[in-house]
C-alpha cells in the first residue's frame, strides 16, 4: 500500500507541470504578420477582433448571439427584430444602442441589401423588407454587416481595441470591459505587408507567433515542421467577368468559361491543394457540385467565341505571387481561344473586364452560404427554398451567365510559433485569437 501511495504521489507531482502549461495564462503581446492589408473588408481577421456582428456564426454552421441576444421572425420571414444585449459599450464608452445599430448597417450597407428598411425600436433592431429573408440571422453574422461606432470602423465593441497604427505596425489592446470577457492577450501586434517569406523567418527565429501559409506553399510548411492549422476549403478562387460592353454577349462569356484549364491551376500553381470546381458552393455543402463539369473544352469555346475581332481585354488580381501566376496561366488559357487579355493592378485606373477574385465562404449553411456568394456576386434575390432540388437550380440558373466563374475551393492555413496555446480556427478559416495565449505570460 505504501509503494503504490508513493508512487502515486510521484506521478501527480510529475503531472503538475504539463497541467500549468496547458492552463490559459493572461498577458503578454501575440506578434502576427500578414502580407496584405490588416483592414480590408475582407478575408483578413482583424476587423473581428475589433467589431462584432448581431450574430455570429460558430463550427455548427448555425447563427448563434452576439451583439443581439435573441430573435424573432413574423409576417413570414418578411420582419424580423433583434433584441440588444444589454450593458454593452464601445470601445470609446458609447453605449451599444440600438439607433447606433441602425445607423452602422445603414453605413455598411447602401445597395443590395437583403432588407428594405430597419429601424430603432426600444432596445431592438427591425428589418422588413419586401421579400422574405430567411436566411438573415446567418447573413447579419457576415463581415460586411460588423458593427462600428464611427465611419472608419476602427471603434467596435470587440475583444480588442485600435490603440495605434504606425510604421505598417497595428496595435490591438485588450478590452478590459468587453461583454464576452477580456481577452487572455494583453496586445495583438500585426505587421502588415510582410512577404510570406519574411513571416516564415521570423516565424523561425521568435520575432512572430502567427502567420500566413498560402494553399499553394501548405505542403512546404509541413516540410519544414510548421505547426499548422488548416481549415477546410472555405475559399473560392473564381473569375468575375463583366456582363455589359465587350463582354455583353453571353456566348463570349461562356467562351471564356469554357477555356479555363483547371487541373493546370490546381496541379502547378496551388501544388494541388483544395479542389477543382465549377460550382458557386463546395461539393462538402451540397452533394451537387459534381453536376458541373470542370474539363476545359477549347473545341467548343471557340465555336462559342465565334471568331469575333475583340479589343484588348483588362484582368485585375488581388494580392500575392500565386494570383498573378494564376492570372498570367488563365490569359494564356484565353490567349489560345482568341482572347487577348492583359493582367493589370487591381487598383489600375482603366476598368478591367476580367478580376480573379478570392471569395470567403462564411457558413456551412448551403441556403445562407449560396445567398452570401450570389450577394458578393450582386445577385440581391433571397434564396426561399432549402432544398437540394432548388439550391441547384438556383445556382445552375446564375453560373449560366457567367458572370462569374468559379475555378477552385482552398483552405486557409496559418502556421504558429511554440509558445501560442489554445488557437483554433472558425468556420471561414479565421483564426480565433480572442480565445489563445501565450504560454509564457505571467
Amino acid at each position: 500500500m505504501l509503494r503504490r501511495l508513493a508512487i502515486s504521489c510521484l506521478v501527480a507531482l510529475l503531472a503538475l507541470p504539463a497541467s500549468a502549461r496547458t492552463r490559459p495564462h493572461y498577458g503578454s503581446t501575440l506578434r502576427v504578420e500578414i502580407e496584405g492589408d490588416a483592414w480590408q473588408r475582407s478575408g483578413e481577421f482583424t476587423r473581428r477582433l475589433v467589431l462584432d456582428g448581431l450574430t455570429r456564426m460558430d463550427a455548427d454552421g448555425a447563427a448563434h448571439p452576439s451583439l443581439a441576444i435573441e430573435w424573432k421572425s413574423e409576417n413570414e420571414d418578411h420582419r424580423w427584430e433583434f433584441r440588444l444585449r444589454p450593458g454593452v459599450h464601445f470601445h470609446d464608452g458609447s453605449p451599444l444602442t440600438s439607433t447606433a445599430v441602425v445607423n452602422a448597417l445603414n453605413l455598411a450597407c447602401t445597395t443590395n441589401c437583403p432588407w428594405s428598411a430597419i429601424h430603432a425600436v426600444g432596445v431592438s433592431v427591425v428589418f422588413i423588407s419586401d421579400s422574405p429573408m430567411p436566411s438573415l440571422p446567418a447573413l447579419l453574422a457576415g463581415d460586411e454587416y460588423l458593427i462600428a461606432a464611427d465611419a472608419g470602423g476602427n471603434i467596435g465593441t470587440g475583444a480588442f481595441q485600435v490603440t495605434g497604427f504606425n510604421n505598417s505596425l497595428l496595435t490591438l489592446t485588450a478590452n478590459e470591459s468587453c461583454w464576452q470577457g477580456r481577452p487572455f492577450v494583453d496586445v495583438v501586434e500585426i505587421h502588415v505587408h510582410r512577404s510570406i517569406r519574411d513571416q516564415w523567418l521570423d516565424l523561425s527565429v521568435g520575432r512572430a507567433d502567427l502567420v500566413e501559409v498560402p494553399a499553394e506553399q501548405l505542403r512546404q510548411a509541413r516540410e519544414q515542421h510548421l505547426t499548422v492549422l488548416q481549415s477546410p476549403s472555405s475559399t473560392l478562387l473564381a473569375l468575375s467577368v463583366a456582363s455589359s460592353g465587350v463582354l455583353g454577349n453571353p456566348d463570349l462569356r461562356w467562351s471564356i468559361a469554357l477555356a479555363v484549364d483547371r487541373a493546370a491551376l490546381s496541379n502547378v500553381i496551388f501544388q494541388k491543394q483544395g479542389e477543382v470546381t465549377a460550382s458557386l458552393l463546395p461539393a462538402a455543402l451540397t452533394g451537387y457540385s459534381f453536376l458541373y463539369s470542370t474539363d476545359r473544352d477549347l473545341n467548343k469555346s471557340h465555336e462559342k467565341h465565334g471568331g469575333l475581332t475583340l479589343p484588348p481585354l483588362a484582368m485585375s488580381t488581388e494580392g500575392g505571387s500565386a494570383m498573378q501566376l494564376a492570372a498570367q496561366r488563365i490569359a494564356l488559357n484565353l490567349y489560345d481561344a482568341g482572347f487577348n487579355v492583359q493582367v493589370v493592378a487591381a487598383e489600375g485606373t482603366r476598368p478591367a473586364e476580367l478580376a480573379l477574385r478570392r471569395i470567403q465562404i462564411e457558413s456551412n449553411q448551403p441556403r445562407a452560404a449560396l445567398e452570401m456568394m450570389l450577394r458578393n456576386a450582386g445577385v440581391a434575390a433571397p434564396v426561399l427554398e432549402n432544398t437540394p432540388a432548388e439550391l441547384y437550380r438556383i445556382e445552375r440558373e446564375f453560373l449560366e451567365t457567367h458572370a462569374l466563374i468559379p475555378l477552385l475551393y482552398l483552405p486557409r492555413a496559418y502556421a504558429m510559433g511554440g509558445r501560442v496555446r489554445d488557437l483554433r480556427l472558425s468556420v471561414d478559416g479565421t483564426p480565433l485569437v480572442a480565445g489563445a495565449s501565450l504560454e509564457d505570460a505571467p
